[in-house]
């Protein structure tokens, strides 16, 4: 089986994000990493393949060249290869524009199945996983909280309003997962030397063919800082405590 895993790099999870005054985008100048969800997509994959040999694993993303650091990190990981689509062309391409790219890069790979993150923690359109199922004409099962995965199918439960269901479709077939989804493993020392032996493939707009007429950027109209957070509800116990502690919390919604 071929698996084609799609990843991000984004800012630093654990800093603070910032925009762009000029540009209104998401300023990347800082340290950037491999999306957290991204790399729980990536273990779904290498679960499967360490539990099947002949598997090949290969990661596939979009963005300019420092997305190199991020790439190699995956393959450090268990990764068999990485294909990135490095375009000036493609600076600011909105979620459309992404997928068709995303999707003709993955057409090319020839694969059986698509894991990807239901959405990125600096975007968080979500929408690409779908748009991607969509320019491949293969089934979507979305935001999975847990993944069975054999030749033939892919399993999946993920969480409704009420409780969970469990659905499946044949492959070939896109899947998307949550952060309940399994954590990722950690890079091995012998996963970081290998990494540097491994394919990392670049290509260009021009070298992926033929893409959808979809050309689409992201335009920024307007930025506004977010106010700063309001100090939280301190409750002073005088006998009523509890009361009002089930007060706050069903106020909220939250039982």
């Amino acid at each position: 089986m071929k698996i084609a895993v799609l990843v991000k790099q984004v800012p630093d999870t654990g800093e603070q994000r910032t925009l762009d005054p000029i540009t209104g985008l998401v300023d990347r100048r800082g340290e950037n990493v491999l999306d957290e969800i991204n790399e729980r997509a990536l273990e779904v994959a290498l679960r499967y393949k360490d539990a099947n040999k002949g598997t090949e694993v290969v990661v596939v993303s979009m963005g300019p060249d420092t997305l190199t650091k991020g790439l190699r990190k995956a393959l450090s990981m268990g990764a068999d290869a990485a294909l990135q689509v490095l375009d000036d062309a493609l600076a600011g391409a909105d979620a459309g524009r992404t997928a068709a790219v995303l999707a003709c890069a993955v057409r090319s790979l020839a694969v059986d199945v698509v894991v990807a993150g239901n959405e990125s923690t600096d975007g968080r359109s979500g929408v690409v996983p779908a748009m991607v199922a969509e320019h491949l004409s293969l089934p979507l099962l979305s935001a999975l909280d847990a993944v069975e995965l054999s030749e033939v199918e892919v399993l999946g439960q993920r969480s409704t309003a009420t409780g969970s269901l469990r659905a499946s479709v044949p492959l070939p077939a896109v899947i998307s997962v949550t952060e309940r989804s399994a954590e990722a493993r950690f890079p091995s020392f012998k996963g970081i030397m290998t990494a540097k032996r491994k394919v990392l493939t670049v290509m260009s707009v021009a070298q992926l063919g033929q893409l959808p007429g979809n050309t689409g950027q992201t335009s920024i109209l307007s930025t506004l800082r977010s106010p700063a957070r309001p100090a939280g509800r301190r409750i002073v116990d005088e006998g009523n405590a509890g009361h009002e502690l089930a007060q706050f919390l069903r106020s909220g919604s939250l039982i």
